[in-house]
């Protein structure tokens, strides 16, 4: 019970907040959800991936660790969600978001707090947690990208939509600058660092207001269930047999362990919205995801305490 309320009202909480300002001021003001979707998309979350891998430093060994983990788990979901999606019969475009609702985590403002909060003591926990962020970036604008913009065009419209995406830029050259030890001018590094720190408040925000438009009795339907319960339930338990495998322990265990029990990343939400393919349904998994998870991930922080201690 303790887990439960430190995570509903540290995590969770400060969330569902943002969603409820977004959903009270789009019934208010009617705001061009589109507009604002391409604010977070060509703004808000190049700058936001940009500094999280300008600043990162790992080391190297626990770095390939992580890597090898995160390349099987990610891969496993990859593999799951679209036989799974097959097995439901769904259409291209429900089947675009039905699998990254699995494969895409929240890893960011959802998953730092969460191991800031458990490894207060041994940094290591956070540091992993931050690799995940930037594989989970990768992965949401390479994979995740590709499943919606191919479920409405193909072949060289695919290959031009992906390369004209700020966030891939950012992906590369944050890379480099940090490889290169680049330093950034004050003058273009202060206000990069603020258009970066708004970016959850107005991802979720714009969340908030996109889910106002939906009926909550909408969000009760059996691709949104199955989804939820693959990301929250199947996911940590493929992660718990990978771990085993690989013979992880300790605190690497455990922060891995209990970063695959988190739910939806809100990015699957706006990609769908920017690409308008079932951003209705892709909002509804993040909402739904998000609430079980303050039961589900408690359970699996109390389960990684007593298998990796």
């Amino acid at each position: 019970m303790m887990y439960l309320g430190m995570i509903f009202f540290q995590i969770v909480a400060p969330i569902l907040v943002l969603l409820v300002l977004g959903a009270v001021l789009q019934k208010k003001f009617h705001f061009n959800l589109k507009a604002l979707s391409q604010l977070i998309t060509y703004c808000f979350m190049p700058a936001a991936v940009f500094v999280n891998l300008y600043e990162t430093r790992i080391e190297l060994p626990v770095l390939v660790e992580v890597a090898l983990f995160i390349l099987l788990f990610i891969g496993s979901q990859m593999v799951l969600s679209h036989f799974i999606a097959k097995g439901l019969g769904l259409v291209k475009t429900e089947a675009a978001v039905f699998k990254n609702s699995v494969v895409l985590i929240n890893s960011g403002n959802y998953g730092i707090p969460v191991a800031q909060m458990i490894f207060v003591t041994q940094p290591i926990g956070v540091a992993i947690q931050v690799i995940l962020v930037i594989f989970q970036n990768m992965t949401t604008y390479t994979y995740g990208l590709y499943n919606l913009i191919s479920s409405t065009k193909s072949g060289v419209s695919i290959v031009k939509d992906f390369l004209k995406m700020p966030i891939i830029h950012a992906l590369i050259i944050g890379v480099a600058m940090n490889y290169f030890d680049i330093t950034i001018p004050q003058f273009i590094k202060i206000p990069l660092d603020h258009v970066a720190d708004g970016f959850i408040a107005v991802a979720l925000i714009t969340l908030g207001a996109q889910l106002s438009q939906l009926e909550i009795k909408s969000m009760f339907n059996k691709t949104v269930f199955i989804s939820c319960f693959t990301r929250l339930i199947i996911g940590p338990a493929v992660a718990l047999l990978i771990i085993f495998t690989l013979g992880l322990d300790g605190v690497v265990a455990q922060s891995l362990f209990i970063a695959s029990s988190f739910p939806t990343s809100r990015n699957s939400s706006s990609l769908a919205l920017e690409y308008d393919v079932e951003s209705a349904t892709a909002a509804q998994t993040v909402l739904f995801s998000t609430i079980v998870s303050c039961m589900t991930v408690t359970i699996v922080i109390y389960v990684a305490e007593l298998l990796f201690t």
